[in-house]
């Protein structure tokens, strides 16, 4: 194939700086995990096993959905990088939204019944 053919790749450092970008992003939500877990320490001992399980999900999704958006977009291109990893941190933000709803409900029904 001659050049004129092939798409034009971006340079490498632009492609690292897009996903350091969004890399502390996701770090940010792996870290608000690791505190949640912390913080409610003693909370989390007489809760159910759904409990821990959503917590543990707080930090291993983010840090798979960061892998896979990367592996998948990394030799598609800076914009189809971007825009995986902007839908990744997407789903990463809903799936924290209905944490905290979760936890919301099960902690007000515990007061309520008691």
């Amino acid at each position: 194939m001659s050049d004129d053919t092939r798409a034009r790749r971006a340079p490498r450092w632009i492609i690292a700086a897009v996903a350091g970008f969004f890399g502390l992003l996701y770090a940010f939500a792996v870290w608000n995990g690791v505190a949640q877990i912390v913080n409610g320490w003693d909370g989390l001992r007489g809760s159910g096993p759904m409990m821990w399980i959503m917590w543990a999900l707080t930090i291993v999704l983010p840090i798979v959905v960061f892998a896979v958006g990367l592996s998948v977009g990394r030799r598609r291109g800076v914009g189809v990088l971007s825009l995986l990893l902007l839908a990744g941190l997407t789903l990463v933000g809903v799936f924290w939204v209905n944490v905290l709803a979760y936890v919301t409900y099960v902690n007000f029904s515990a007061l309520v019944t008691s």
